[in-house]
């Protein structure tokens, strides 16, 4: 095995990579029984090179029960019935997990109504008033 290359400068060491095969559920005849093609790697995250602890907090987010207590980050594949083309997409899903962490979410700007937004809003719950209060019985005026 060889390091995993995340990006520039960001990379999973090869020790921080455990790789298990295992036998894949569901159909598929003979082969699911006598096939491991189902991969499954553990990722230590805090093993992760040039992951800066605010993209470490994202990431243990962004995994959710994937996350191990163990602080590892499980991740299986049994797309496919060839184990190696299945490890390929298991490493994707770990590559594309980090570098949605690296990416820091915009912070949310407070933004007043304009003058024009608040005088519809006023004029609309004016005219559901007044349609709700010409609802009811019809009186004789007489």
């Amino acid at each position: 095995m060889a390091d995993l290359h995340i990006t520039a400068g960001i990379w999973i060491p090869d020790t921080a990579i455990a790789f298990r095969a295992i036998r894949s559920a569901g159909p598929g005849g003979q082969n699911v029984n006598k096939v491991a093609s189902k991969v499954e790697l553990r990722v230590d995250v805090s093993q992760i090179v040039g992951l800066s602890e605010a993209a470490r907090a994202r990431l243990r987010d962004l995994a959710g029960k994937r996350l191990l207590e163990t602080g590892e980050l499980l991740v299986t594949a049994s797309e496919t019935r060839n184990q190696l083309e299945n490890r390929q997409i298991a490493e994707a899903k770990i590559v594309s997990l980090v570098q949605q962490a690296l990416v820091a979410p915009k912070a949310r700007r407070a933004t007043k109504p304009t003058k024009a937004s608040k005088e519809r809003r006023l004029t609309a719950k004016q005219g559901r008033s007044e349609r709700k209060q010409s609802r009811g019985r019809v009186r004789d005026l007489d």
